[in-house]
């Protein structure tokens, strides 16, 4: 009788350990992923969808949807640039593009680069604006002060000038810009250019046949949810 007293005494013992153990492990995953920001699908939690506040090529309901956060004097965002052209062309129909931007501190003409391309938005041109810096980025970049070659683009695309030089100037214009930035700040954004695929966080790809895997793959998958 006392041994089996003993046996079952020690049995509940270790029931107990191997619960607290249980529990310890499942807090240290839960905390895990609180850390990381994900969703159990490895959607980053952070990360605001899409929405009429965005400026986006492509239908919203497209099965690819490609967010970028992105720096108007960052090289590799200029280098970019006219991969994410191609993608966007080439999947016409099936992607919608969100550029969104995160200016770095170190950069003293991303703010102001921001504050055009939005500007130029305001008459129907962001797109236009967008492509212009990129690819005039270093005539501008090393510029104590960039304004003027901002205007001489806004010119260029047709803008009227005076209106675009209110809206550069707008609590409006500033007010989206540090929108988007303290937005890629809480979905982990930590340098540009920052690609979520779908809402998970993509490893930059290197070329077009990079993005190329990640959306031929991305595509099904989300077909086959909205099926369900």
């Amino acid at each position: 009788m006392q041994s089996d007293e003993l046996t079952s005494k020690s049995l509940a013992l270790w029931g107990g350990a191997a619960l607290l153990i249980a529990i310890i492990v499942i807090g240290a995953v839960k905390l895990t992923s609180q850390g990381n920001g994900n969703t159990p699908d490895g959607v980053v939690a952070g990360l605001e969808p899409i929405s009429d506040a965005d400026w986006v090529l492509g239908a919203t309901s497209s099965p690819a949807v490609l967010i970028e956060y992105s720096d108007f004097q960052c090289p590799a965002c200029a280098a970019y640039h006219p991969l994410i052209e191609k993608v966007v062309a080439d999947y016409a129909g099936k992607i919608a593009f969100a550029y969104r931007h995160f200016p770095l501190g170190q950069h003293q003409q991303a703010k102001p680069a921001a504050y055009a391309a939005e500007a130029a938005g305001k008459q129907g041109k962001f797109w236009q604006m967008t492509k212009v810096l990129f690819e005039g980025q270093t005539e501008w970049a090393g510029e104590s002060s960039a304004e003027k070659t901002f205007e001489t683009y806004a010119v260029r695309l047709g803008l009227n000038l005076e209106q675009f030089r209110a809206d550069v100037k707008s609590s409006e214009t500033k007010a989206r810009v540090e929108t988007n930035y303290q937005g890629g700040i809480k979905a982990g954004v930590n340098s540009t250019p920052t690609f979520y695929l779908n809402g998970k966080k993509l490893l930059s790809p290197s070329s077009y046949e990079g993005f190329k895997q990640y959306i031929d793959a991305a595509i099904p998958a989300r077909q086959s949810q909205s099926d369900q």
